[in-house]
């Protein structure tokens, strides 16, 4: 189901005419209410009129997360805080949090791009759509919510963790859709299986997932636990929580990009020159209809390719490759350029283990070294009777992992085999790599 027709298959110069007027238009309210950009727009020497097309876009000024977080808490306003009607922020697991404030028609573009991506996921009016994100300062419990109700579906807000708690209401109310991060996904399908309860019991159809990166080997796994179309979606606190962009369930080739709200470039993560259309590289947006708290040019960090043709589901909006990962989550070990989806991506064809997994690396030597830890699969577990430590199929294990890691990434790992629940599992974001000291 296409939820906004005329938008979502608009044809390319409609789209881009509608495109430049929104961002000359942002670029008039943010000159007028938003001193840091004053002052960046007048050292780049440029005036909203002189945007003659899109091509010119790569002459505005950058904004990184520092520049978010140097204006801490409502520096980057563009209305009173007075208007603002909702605020949220980002984790800030790396200092401050990143605030975003909404005004009540920012809160209206959320819920309509929302739905736009519900539908796209295969949601459809009146189904239940179980939501198992976190609700608060974080945006993705609110923003699949609101987004949900937009479409006229039934919300359950369960909100993250609680696992046994989640499954019940799974059992009980048997909604068609189900929200979360991947990793809690897993986990809550892991559950069950420990608990004896089929896939078939609680009726899943679909499944809305983001928040963290995640492989093709992951979304596998979760499809075969609980029984359901998995579908990525996509977005940030900065830019407006999710919704950002979508996969359709019809292909599931690329995220469509609300682009008639989220201008999207993608540009070369060292030296910021602009990257052609299916060229890896960081995205960039430029909000082109929030009212609180626009961006222009925003680094997201994230790696990832754009891809402008038309999708076999009808929708000509440009569409994202999935998320690699993070620019500033890439490790560097011993000169190679590791991401940790990849190493998922290697892990997850390897049947003999569970689908969970942490990266370990030590920096206290000469060289980082990375350990990758892992866990047998259950039916290897049951082909063995059990769990010991001294069996000697572990070290063949562990050499066949350690193989396929080095021919996948041209780097030597060391694999640590953990006893069942070795891995720490997750009902959020899952953290995948641990720094020692």
């Amino acid at each position: 189901m296409i939820w906004d027709l005329p938008v979502e298959t608009a044809p390319r110069e409609t789209l881009e005419a509608l495109q430049l007027e929104r961002l000359r238009r942002t670029l008039e309210w943010i000159r007028e209410r938003v001193p840091f950009y004053r002052a960046r727009l007048g050292e780049a020497g440029l005036a909203p009129s002189d945007l003659r097309s899109l091509q010119d876009l790569p002459r505005l000024p950058f904004t990184r997360k520092a520049d978010v977080r140097d204006h801490y808490p409502f520096g980057l306003f563009a209305v009173p805080r007075e208007q603002v009607t909702r605020i949220h922020a980002s984790s800030g697991t790396r200092g401050k949090p990143a605030v975003v404030g909404y005004t009540r028609q920012d809160l209206e573009i959320w819920s309509e791009v929302m739905a736009r991506g519900l539908a796209a996921a295969g949601a459809h009016p009146g189904e239940i759509l179980h939501v198992a994100y976190g609700y608060g300062l974080f945006t993705g419990g609110l923003g699949f919510h609101y987004g949900a109700e937009r479409l006229g579906l039934t919300v359950i807000p369960a909100s993250s963790g609680n696992t046994l708690r989640q499954i019940m209401l799974l059992q009980d109310f048997r909604p068609r859709g189900l929200a979360c991060t991947p990793s809690f996904a897993l986990h809550i399908g892991e559950a069950m299986r420990e608990a004896g309860i089929k896939a078939e019991a609680i009726g899943l159809r679909y499944g809305l997932f983001g928040a963290e990166p995640w492989s093709e080997g992951m979304r596998r796994e979760i499809e075969a636990v609980l029984g359901l179309t998995a579908v990525d979606f996509y977005g940030l606190s900065e830019v407006i929580g999710p919704g950002v962009a979508a996969e359709c369930a019809e292909a599931r080739d690329g995220l469509h990009i609300n682009e008639d709200h989220f201008l999207p470039e993608v540009v070369d993560p060292a030296s910021g020159e602009p990257l052609p259309p299916g060229t890896e590289g960081e995205l960039v947006f430029t909000t082109l209809s929030k009212e609180a708290f626009p961006l222009i040019r925003y680094r997201t960090g994230d790696i990832s390719a754009l891809y402008p043709g038309p999708c076999r589901c009808g929708r000509t909006l440009v569409r994202m490759a999935r998320v690699k990962g993070r620019a500033d989550d890439m490790l560097i070990i011993r000169g190679v350029n590791v991401y940790p989806s990849q190493v998922e991506a290697v892990l997850l064809e390897v049947q003999e283990l569970a689908p969970h997994y942490q990266l370990v690396v030590d920096r206290s030597g000469t060289l980082p070294r990375l350990e990758v830890q892992v866990e047998p699969a259950e039916s290897l577990l049951r082909a063995w009777g059990g769990w010991r430590e001294d069996r000697p199929e572990l070290a063949r294990l562990r050499e066949t992992v350690a193989a396929r890691l080095k021919a996948a990434l041209a780097l030597t790992t060391e694999v640590r085999i953990l006893p069942p629940k070795g891995v720490p599992r997750s009902e959020g974001k899952a953290v995948r790599v641990l720094e020692k000291p």
